[in-house]
């Protein structure tokens, strides 16, 4: 849609040519743009809360500065890219206003913005290993505005290192718990906090581990009510969905 469009439909609202329901449909139906290898959406955010992120990997340096760059300059003030190697960040420093965060491998495109939440998140991690997944998740709640506590390296084998924090967990309005290994941290904390625990199992571990699926079926079958699991490594797809759950009753 472009900004005649708009005006148009705007202007038929106001002279009661069309009601406010049927332009909040079409508003939400549009637009995107068409890139050949990339179909632009700008208007997620009005649809689902949250705009647009761009998965780096498998994409080229070139693309991903194409992408960043069309929501950038339609309007989109944080641009998350997730995923993102070194060697794109690198290409992309020069062309984009980039913050890179290797640990996590997460770009933002443009300003962080200060938290809007009241309640809080807490990321814990099982162990150091388990930090680049953990950063993701915590760097994408960031990114969509949600204030984050982080509590890393506080894995099973030394539970007075989790138990020290016990009010950062009582006081989460939302905790994601990602760990490797057999996976027990969600579980853990699950017993513990009053709230929603999202559980993210990781790649980390020895041979039995199998690549993360050990710590997956042990948090599936985790004996904590309100624990919910996300794939293996899905650091953004936890840090998503905390973000939506934290942001409940304050809109």
């Amino acid at each position: 849609m472009e900004q005649k469009d708009l005006k148009k439909l705007l202007k038929d609202v106001a002279a009661g040519k069309v009601d406010i329901d049927s332009a909040m449909l079409k508003l939400r139906l549009e637009p995107f743009e068409d890139l050949g290898f990339a179909k632009v959406d700008y208007h997620r955010g009005i649809r689902q809360g949250a705009a647009e992120v761009i998965y780096g990997a498998g994409k080229t340096p070139e693309q991903i500065v194409k992408i960043a760059e069309k929501l950038h300059d339609g309007g989109q003030k944080t641009v998350l890219i997730t995923r993102m190697s070194t060697q794109a960040a690198q290409y992309a420093k020069d062309k984009l206003p980039l913050t890179y965060y290797d640990m996590g491998s997460i770009g933002i495109v443009g300003d962080m913005p200060e938290p809007d939440t009241k309640s809080t998140i807490v990321v814990a991690s099982g162990g150091t290993s388990d930090m680049p997944v953990a950063e993701e998740a915590a760097l994408t709640a960031e990114a969509l505005g949600s204030r984050v506590t982080r509590l890393y390296d506080v894995g099973v084998s030394g539970l007075h290192r989790l138990l020290s924090h016990a009010e950062d967990i009582m006081n989460a309005k939302v905790i994601v718990a990602v760990a490797g290994m057999e996976g027990a941290l969600a579980s853990v904390i699950g017993g513990l906090a009053d709230c929603p625990v999202i559980a993210v199992p990781t790649s980390v571990g020895y041979g039995a581990s199998f690549g993360g699926l050990s710590a997956l079926l042990s948090m599936l079958n985790s004996c904590a009510s309100g624990v919910s699991v996300v794939n293996i490594d899905n650091g953004f797809g936890a840090g998503y969905l905390a973000n939506m759950i934290n942001r409940i009753g304050e809109q």
